[in-house]
């Protein structure tokens, strides 16, 4: 089904476009081949590396850079040559702006689902992708910029409302959509997880800091959208369902876009639009509940900080090494900047 979607849109698809401030009027329809040219801060290695991996594991990569007297690139992609995939509605922007849903594939071409192209119009939203992002694709050096690059050359361009902002995906590029929501809460407002999602907070997906983290709990709304003969992705999002309300994210919308007759494959038109009106309607969290659970998450945290203390204390420098990688893979950035003055306490010369 979708090698003969993607066939059909190879023969719908517009030529080349580049797009560029001060080119014209802003294309609308569906163009292929766009190539941008803003880079993005967010998007400079040095960023990525402080947002998308857990501060001690960021410390060590800093040092073996510094030992192998290699610097970080200021950007990981050469911008003019990658190529994007973009629908824009021909009809007018609503008085807010168009939304925007950054879209991760987990197949290496840049197309628009056509089936999707009907919703998009109807929804005044615009759809970007990026070619060579698929599953086989490096997550950190690839698929996780080239959103970041498409959601800032498409908000440069054309009018687009900042609180209608969405990442999105399906398979293995909405498990990285997850990722992307999760680290970059000040710009993506709501993630479209199409059958694939994971627990947070582990080796695998490190927490951000307190500010982001915090930004994540109380303003991204995380649409699930599975088929019910899809029992593998089902599963999945259990987990991860589970694992967001145990680490306070309670604006969960999985009810209304449920696929119960589909397995593993691309959302169809009708269940893309229901999940495409859930993003647009966020829940305002249960202050009380959230802020209760985030002391429980506290009062975790600190009982850990406070038994490395302790070790260190007494003397015992290998068993505050082992609380301390405990503390860095399920706190991640929340245990910042405290973690990483514990290693380097724990690294220095005696």
């Amino acid at each position: 089904m979708i090698a003969r979607g993607l066939l059909l849109l190879a023969a719908w698809a517009l030529p080349w476009l580049a797009v560029a401030d001060g080119a014209g009027a802003p294309a609308s329809g569906l163009q292929r081949e766009v190539v941008f040219i803003e880079y993005s801060p967010l998007a400079r290695s040095g960023e990525l590396l402080r947002r998308l991996l857990s501060p001690l594991n960021a410390l060590r990569v800093r040092r073996e850079l510094a030992q192998s007297k290699q610097g970080l690139r200021e950007q990981p992609l050469d911008l003019t040559r990658q190529k994007f995939a973009l629908y824009v509605p021909d009809a007018p922007a609503p008085a807010r702006g168009y939304a925007l849903l950054v879209f991760v594939p987990p197949w290496p071409q840049a197309v628009v689902p056509p089936r999707w192209m009907a919703t998009l119009e109807r929804r005044r939203t615009i759809f970007v992708s990026a070619a060579h992002s698929g599953n086989d694709a490096d997550v950190m050096d690839r698929r996780i910029p080239l959103a970041l690059l498409a959601e800032r050359n498409v908000a440069r361009r054309y009018r687009v409302d900042p609180q209608r902002i969405y990442i999105g995906g399906f398979s293995g590029g909405s498990r990285v959509a997850l990722r992307i929501a999760l680290d970059f809460p000040d710009v993506f407002r709501g993630a479209l997880l199409d059958a694939g999602s994971d627990p947070i907070g582990n080796a695998q997906i490190p927490l951000p800091t307190h500010e982001r983290f915090h930004r994540f709990q109380g303003s991204t709304r995380l649409v699930y959208l599975t088929g019910g003969r899809d029992d593998a992705h089902l599963r999945q999002d259990v987990r991860s369902r589970q694992s967001m309300r145990d680490w306070c994210v309670f604006d969960l919308a999985d009810e209304g876009v449920s696929m119960p007759w589909t397995g593993h494959q691309l959302a169809g038109p009708a269940a893309f639009e229901r999940a495409l009106v859930a993003l647009g309607k966020p829940a305002r969290p249960d202050s009380a509940a959230l802020a209760a659970c985030r002391r429980r998450i506290d009062r975790e945290l600190a009982a850990l900080v406070q038994r490395i203390g302790d070790l260190l204390g007494n003397g015992r420098l290998d068993a505050a090494r082992t609380v301390l990688t405990r503390i860095d893979v399920r706190f991640g950035g929340l245990a910042a900047p405290q973690s990483v003055k514990w290693q380097q306490v724990l690294d220095a010369p005696r």
